[in-house]
């Protein structure tokens, strides 16, 4: 398994929805599972999975699954 899956896997479980919600395309409060309260556990999930700590900057930026991908890149976790 691969990191990007790891990841998708991260947002189906914080989110509550099916693996295959997950998409490049998938966007902050484009489904209603996705809202300000499930962001914050949606952080804690990656950062636990990937063993990271994101700077607060990082948390605000995260907006869509592809942005979460360049973000966690930046922790050294190459999608």
């Amino acid at each position: 398994m691969n990191n990007q899956d790891l990841l998708r896997q991260a947002f189906a479980r914080s989110l509550n929805v099916p693996l295959e919600t997950i998409t490049d395309n998938l966007a902050y409060n484009t489904i209603r599972e996705w809202d300000s309260v499930a962001h914050m556990v949606l952080v804690v999930e990656i950062e636990s999975t990937f063993n990271i700590m994101f700077d607060t900057d990082d948390i605000i930026d995260m907006s869509s699954f592809a942005k979460a991908v360049e973000i966690v890149a930046k922790y050294g976790v190459a999608c």
